[in-house]
């Protein structure tokens, strides 16, 4: 595995693979890598000959109140696991490498159709520091695939509509939920949570089980979906007995995140919500049979 923090070091790489027609695979983090992270990498592994991760911690996707200083870095620990996977190149760049002049002048990309719902309407300019980011990853990694975890569902149709906007000739390949024996979805923020916390997290999923199934019995039921309303503020009480502060919890179309029609058959549930000071996301896709 060799580690590179220089851009111009990188895309000279990446200029050699690609005369050499050696396919590339790309996994971005921020670091604090778990086995959500680790199963991403043996998937890039299986699709090219190289693979790159990046660890970069980016601050144009933080709010002004929200825990950028405070993130987990763990570079020491991130590159021994990535050294049991033999990946060909982990790339560590600086907030200087990445952006060349301060974050407020930087140039920047916008999805509108899914930037400022859900939790780009409790992050504001969150999804424009991601879009913006990877934009610049893809730039100097150039690979033929990049990887993403669906835990990130927004993110995910984020990346997905601004290839596809800018003609970015990269297919997005996503991953499953990876998850605790518990059910709750890996993060590297579950490390905020203490041991009472910890205990009360795995809800969530419970709770959007629950959501699919009521969901999915009323449909075989009555064959007209469910009151998604009434069911999403049922659901936001369960949460909060459970000791949660809800954000949202709502019923969407997969695909572009709408409300969902009663046409629609194939749809997720998206929660967010709070356990102290620590921000839990989960979802559920399911379709109506």
């Amino acid at each position: 595995m060799k580690i590179l923090s220089s851009p111009s070091e990188l895309t000279a790489l990446t200029q050699q693979w690609r005369q050499d027609q050696r396919t590339i695979a790309f996994v971005p983090t921020m670091g604090n890598l778990h086995p959500g992270h680790l199963s991403l990498v043996q998937l890039a592994q299986q699709r090219a000959d190289i693979t790159v991760v990046s660890i970069f911690v980016n601050p144009l996707q933080f709010g002004a109140h929200e825990d950028y200083h405070h993130y987990p870095r763990t570079l020491e620990e991130d590159c021994q696991k990535l050294s049991t996977l033999a990946i060909d190149i982990l790339f560590t760049p600086t907030v200087s490498d990445i952006y060349l002049q301060h974050l407020d002048c930087s140039t920047k990309i916008q999805v509108p159709q899914f930037d400022n719902i859900l939790c780009g309407a409790s992050r504001p300019g969150h999804f424009t520091g991601v879009a913006t980011v990877v934009n610049k990853l893809f730039n100097l990694v150039q690979p033929n695939w990049a990887i993403f975890g669906e835990k990130d569902y927004q993110q995910l149709l984020i990346i997905r509509q601004m290839v596809k906007d800018l003609f970015i000739p990269i297919q997005i390949i996503s991953a499953p939920i990876y998850r605790e024996a518990d059910g709750l979805a890996m993060s590297s923020r579950n490390r905020y949570l203490t041991p009472e916390q910890r205990a009360i997290a795995p809800a969530l999923f419970k709770i959007l089980n629950r959501a699919q199934q009521q969901a999915q019995t009323t449909y075989r039921q009555t064959g007209h979906p469910a009151s998604y309303q009434t069911l999403e503020n049922t659901l936001l009480e369960e949460l909060t007995l459970a000791g949660f502060q809800p954000d949202y919890l709502t019923f969407r179309a997969q695909n572009t995140l709408a409300s969902p029609q009663p046409t629609d058959q194939h749809l997720i549930i998206l929660a967010a919500a709070w356990l102290g000071n620590t921000r839990l996301i989960d979802n559920l896709a399911f379709t109506l049979t």
